[in-house]
C-alpha cells in the first residue's frame, strides 16, 4: 500500500477509535484524574504510543505531516490521551530515537511501544522552568556509575512513569539520562487540583542518590541542554501546536451545535448576528492556525532549515487561538459553558496549558522576534 494511502487509513481508524474510546470518557477521565491502564494499553496495541517510530521499534512510521493530524484526532477527543502521546512519542521517544545507540533503543523504545513501561521526561524543577539551561538537579560520576541527586517537578505522567529521560548538571555542564523508577531512590509526588491537565498523572519527582549505570547516559556527556533538550521541546512544541488546533476544533463544534439547538428571544441563537461573528472569527482562526502546522508538518517531512522556526511560530499562534476560541465557546453556552454539562467548560481550562507547556508564549515571542529580526533586516529598507 503506498505511503500516503497507508497513513491516511491509520488516521480514518484513528478517528474511529476516538470516537468509541476516547470522546464519551473523556469528561469522566478528567474528573477521576486518572487515565486508565486499559485506555494506554489499547493506544499501545494500535501502535498510537509510537506512532511516529520506525517499525522495527514497534512505530507506524508516521510523517510529520500525518502524525500532526493525528495528534489533532486524539486531542480533539481526549486531552489526557493526547498528552500521553506528546510525552511517550514527542518527548521521551524521539529523543531516545535521535540520541540513544542501538541498546538503548532496544531496551526502552519496544516496551514504551507495547505500553509494557511509560516514560517521563523530567526537565522542569521547582525553580527552573524557562530558564532550562540552569537546571538545579545535580549527577556525579562514581566509578562505572553516576550518582543523581535532586527534585523535578510539573513531570506529566511522572507519578506513573516506569522510566525517566532526567536532565541534570554537574559543574555547568548539562547530561541526560535515562533512569529507572526504583522505591528506594526515586520518589514521585502526584499534583492535584490543576486548572488542566489532571488526568496526566503530573508529579513532582525527587532522586535521592539515585545510581545510574554509564550505559544510561543518553548521548555523548554535555549534550543534554543543546541537542536532548533542544531536540525534545522540538517535537513536544510539534506536539502542543496541533493540540491548539485540537482544542479549537473541538471548541468551535461544541459552539456551533449548541448555537443551532439553543433559543433564545423565539429563535436560534446563531441566526442573532453577533453570534455569527463569533463563529465567524472561530472558523477563520481554526483555519489558519491548522494552516501553520500543516506548513510546519510539511517542512519538517522535508527537514527544511525553517522547520524549527515554523514549529515555534505555530506553537505560539495556535495556543493564543485555542483559549480565544475555547472563551468564545464558553461565552456561546453562556451559564451553561460554566458548568461540566459540556465539554467547553474543559476545553477552557485545557487551552490556557497550552500556553505555558513546552515554552511559554512569551518565550516564544522572544524566539519568534529574534528569528524575524535575523531574516527580515534589510540594509536598503
Amino acid at each position: 500500500m503506498p505511503g500516503d494511502e497507508r497513513q491516511q487509513k491509520i488516521l480514518q481508524e484513528a478517528q474511529e477509535f476516538a470516537a468509541a474510546e476516547l470522546k464519551p470518557h473523556a469528561a469522566e477521565i478528567d474528573r477521576k484524574g486518572a487515565l486508565p491502564k486499559k485506555l494506554i494499553k489499547k493506544m499501545a496495541a494500535r501502535k498510537y504510543l509510537s506512532a511516529t517510530f520506525p517499525n522495527n521499534y514497534g512505530g507506524l512510521e508516521l510523517d510529520p505531516v500525518h502524525y500532526g493530524l493525528f495528534t489533532e484526532c486524539i486531542g480533539k477527543a481526549c486531552g489526557a490521551s493526547r498528552a500521553l502521546l506528546t510525552v511517550q512519542t514527542s518527548l521521551v521517544g524521539e529523543s531516545i530515537l535521535r540520541f540513544g545507540n542501538e541498546s538503548q533503543k532496544k531496551k526502552w523504545l519496544l516496551p514504551l511501544a507495547k505500553g509494557k513501561k511509560v516514560g517521563a521526561f523530567a526537565l522542569t524543577e521547582p525553580t527552573v522552568g524557562s530558564d532550562a539551561k540552569n537546571v538545579q538537579c545535580q549527577y556525579r560520576k562514581v566509578g562505572d556509575n553516576y550518582i543523581i541527586n535532586g527534585r523535578k517537578k510539573w513531570i506529566s505522567f511522572g507519578a506513573i512513569a516506569d522510566f525517566f529521560v532526567v536532565i541534570c548538571s554537574y559543574d555547568g555542564t548539562v547530561s541526560a539520562f535515562i533512569v529507572e523508577r526504583s522505591p528506594k531512590e526515586v520518589h514521585t509526588r502526584p499534583i492535584r487540583g490543576l486548572l488542566g491537565g489532571r488526568a496526566s498523572h503530573i508529579a513532582e519527582v525527587e532522586f535521592q542518590n539515585a545510581v545510574i549505570p554509564a550505559e544510561n547516559l543518553l548521548g555523548p556527556e554535555g549534550s543534554g541542554f543543546s541537542y536532548v533538550v533542544g531536540t525534545a521541546l522540538d517535537h513536544g512544541r510539534f506536539s502542543i501546536a496541533w493540540s491548539g488546533v485540537a482544542i479549537a476544533q473541538a471548541a468551535l463544534e461544541a459552539m456551533v451545535s449548541y448555537a443551532r439547538r439553543r433559543e433564545q428571544f423565539g429563535q436560534k441563537i446563531h441566526k442573532f448576528q453577533l453570534i455569527q461573528g463569533i463563529l465567524g472569527d472561530a472558523v477563520t482562526k481554526t483555519h489558519a492556525a491548522r494552516a501553520l502546522c500543516l506548513k510546519a508538518g510539511e517542512l519538517r517531512k522535508s527537514q527544511h532549515s525553517e522547520a524549527v522556526h515554523e514549529t515555534t511560530i505555530a506553537k505560539y499562534f495556535t495556543s493564543k487561538i485555542a483559549n480565544e476560541v475555547a472563551s468564545d465557546a464558553v461565552q456561546v453556552h453562556g451559564g451553561e459553558g460554566c458548568a461540566d454539562k459540556y465539554p467547553v467548560e474543559r476545553l477552557f481550562r485545557e487551552a490556557k496549558i497550552l500556553e505555558i507547556i513546552e515554552g511559554t508564549s512569551q518565550i516564544q515571542q522572544l524566539i519568534i522576534a529574534k528569528y524575524g529580526l535575523r531574516k527580515y533586516f534589510s540594509v536598503k529598507a
